[in-house]
């Protein structure tokens, strides 16, 4: 499905556009329109804050009334979003990004057609306070994510947007391509994460990341079973090896001539998780498709940093495997020799993403890497500690832990800094391996997670990781710009992080 964008400096009143999106701030007294507004509010003779109180809106952060256009208004629908209470005078990029996107996604609603219709989708115009580039960029992202809709599946399809941002903001190619670079990114993760597990498993989501490679320029080398078996990914081959689709590791790489930095990012693919022998109940298996968003977010965001450009070198490592349980699982209590030669006594199939990730982290030495940053839907305990909405961050170092966290914000994305205890590191400990993946207690099951990661980081290299398992996966209603499903969670953080390593901000 394409959307496509256009930045023009054209009034709201007269621009050619089956609908018009305006701000609406929440005052002490009922709505009062945003900043962008005034053009329409002018042409229709002044009175368009309090028809929109006669109507019930209130300015409500992401609430969309919809009001007739025509007459002096070009637009035959006005669609008035609010932007919450005034803050101070401003409105933050991610309160515009949500606002666009829940204008979209309403007015997008209702329009479908058959998998064989013709004709094109509305065409929705925004108007919101946009007035600098960076408010501007948000606008325009939020209102192509707000515009997504994944239709694989389906017969009725709904027809995709046109865009069209206001803003008196120059940079319009910029901003456009900005944009489009990081809603595109998004949009992949969204649809690789919604794509069923039948069609998506370890062989064609490599494929995946081999084509999105091949059309950015960028270099990349898939590993199969055999050659995962002889290069020692114990991990990687020891999760997989219950599933007739045989697991996969993925090397995706971004190099700059100009270049002395290098990034490597890690995300979790397992395209299943049914828990392996350790078995899951069937309502925790019905959104497993989504284990492998952190893999997901990467290929995604590889792609938009390769359209980006910036001056560092990113390298992204995907481990791919299908959980399954069958007579050649690995069962509780097999030991795992990893990549570089450390064990592991497997207690708990179902803590299958650390083992993947942890091969992957060891493999990432050789690339001499300044930073490593890994992304996994990695624990149950991460979503009862920080919900379905914030991502928790955790790291050997603090700075980077916080500038990673502080790249996420810039990018629109919910993350929360975490720490790693030492003392819980002891129930790791095994009596026939290195260590254990799993703790024989439970509290602090995400922190342990990632202590059991910083095992495999190599010596003297900056890591944070980032467990993405609530925010990934949206199983309730859609809000903002975020839908039903996939989410593409981590993709922006991780084109942010790519940028503020080229400016020396890692």
């Amino acid at each position: 499905m394409t959307t496509t964008l256009t930045i023009t400096t054209s009034a709201p009143s007269s621009i050619d556009a089956d609908a018009v999106v305006i701000g609406v701030i929440k005052g002490q007294d009922g709505p009062v329109l945003a900043p962008g507004a005034t053009d329409l509010d002018q042409a229709l003779g002044g009175g368009l804050a309090a028809t929109l109180a006669t109507l019930g809106a209130t300015g409500q952060a992401e609430e969309v009334t919809r009001l007739p256009g025509g007459g002096p208004v070009t637009a035959p629908v006005i669609a008035a979003v609010g932007l919450g209470p005034d803050g101070n005078g401003s409105v933050d990029p991610e309160t515009l990004r949500r606002a666009a996107g829940a204008a979209v996604r309403t007015l997008t609603a209702a329009s479908r057609a058959t998998a064989n219709g013709d004709g094109g989708g509305p065409r929705i115009a925004l108007a919101l306070p946009a007035a600098e580039p960076a408010a501007a960029e948000a606008v325009a992202v939020g209102a192509l994510l707000g515009g997504y809709a994944f239709t694989r599946y389906r017969q009725d399809r709904r027809r995709p947007a046109a865009i069209i941002v206001l803003t008196p903001a120059g940079d319009a190619d910029g901003i456009g391509r900005r944009a489009q670079a990081l809603a595109d990114a998004v949009s992949l993760a969204r649809d690789l994460v919604n794509t069923a597990p039948s069609d998506l498993y370890p062989e064609t989501l490599a494929d995946e990341a081999a084509r999105v490679a091949a059309a950015s320029g960028l270099q990349a080398e898939v590993l199969d079973e055999k050659a995962l078996e002889r290069g020692g990914y114990g991990g990687i081959v020891g999760v997989g090896q219950g599933s007739v689709h045989p697991p996969r590791l993925v090397r995706m790489e971004y190099a700059p001539a100009q270049a002395d930095k290098t990034v490597v990012f890690v995300g979790k693919g397992i395209t299943f998780d049914s828990g392996g022998l350790s078995l899951k109940p069937p309502k925790s298996m019905e959104t497993m498709k989504s284990d492998m968003g952190g893999a997901a977010a990467i290929i995604g965001a590889m792609q938009a940093i390769a359209a980006l450009a910036p001056d560092v070198r990113i390298i992204g490592y995907l481990p791919m495997a299908e959980n399954m349980p069958s007579g050649t699982a690995q069962r509780p209590s097999d030991v795992l020799t990893m990549y570089g030669g450390k064990t592991v006594e497997v207690l708990n199939t179902d803590a299958e993403g650390r083992l993947v990730l942890a091969d992957a982290l060891a493999r990432s030495a050789e690339d001499a890497p300044d930073v490593v940053v890994d992304v996994a839907t990695l624990t149950g305990a991460q979503v009862v500690s920080l919900g379905t909405r914030i991502s928790g961050v955790m790291a050997n170092d603090d700075g980077l832990r916080d500038a990673v966290v502080a790249a996420a914000d810039r990018a629109g994305e919910a993350m929360w800094p975490m720490p790693l205890p030492a003392e819980l590191r002891k129930g790791l400990d095994s009596a026939v391996a290195d260590l254990a993946n799993v703790s024989a207690d439970r509290s602090g099951g995400m922190l342990v997670a990632g202590l059991f990661l910083r095992e495999f980081v190599p010596a003297g290299v900056r890591w944070a990781h980032l467990d993405i398992a609530g925010p990934s996966f949206n199983d309730g209603a859609p809000h903002g710009y975020t839908p039903k499903g996939g989410t593409g969670a981590a993709t922006r953080a991780l084109v942010q992080i790519a940028l503020d390593a080229a400016e020396g901000r890692l």
